[in-house]
C-alpha cells in the first residue's frame, strides 16, 4: 500500500486547491492510511481525494452516475471516524 505522508498530503492539497488547509494534516493523513488498510486498498491518496474532492474510486464502487453509493458514504464515514477518534495517551 502507498502510504500518505503529511508532506505529500500538504503538497497535494496545495496542487489541487488554492484554499488553506483547515484540517490537521497529520490526523488526516493517518485517517486516510488507516482506512486504506482497513479496506485493503492500495492507495491512501485515493481516500484523500474521495473525502476532500469527492473523486470516485472505481475499484471500491464509491459512485454511481456521479452520486455517492452506500459504499462511498461508508468510506467517508470511516475516514471521519479515524480523523475525529480521540487517541489515548
Amino acid at each position: 500500500m502507498k502510504k500518505l505522508t503529511t508532506k505529500k498530503l500538504i503538497s497535494y492539497m496545495k496542487y489541487r486547491s488554492n484554499q488553506e488547509l483547515r484540517q490537521d494534516p497529520d490526523k488526516l493523513a493517518n485517517a486516510c492510511n488507516q482506512t486504506a488498510i482497513e479496506f485493503q486498498h492500495n492507495s491512501a491518496l485515493d481516500m484523500l481525494k474521495l473525502v476532500c474532492f469527492n473523486d470516485p474510486i472505481p475499484g471500491l464502487h464509491t459512485h454511481s452516475y456521479s452520486f455517492q453509493t452506500a459504499a462511498g458514504r461508508h468510506l467517508i464515514n470511516t475516514i471521519q471516524h479515524y480523523y475525529y477518534e480521540e487517541t489515548e495517551y
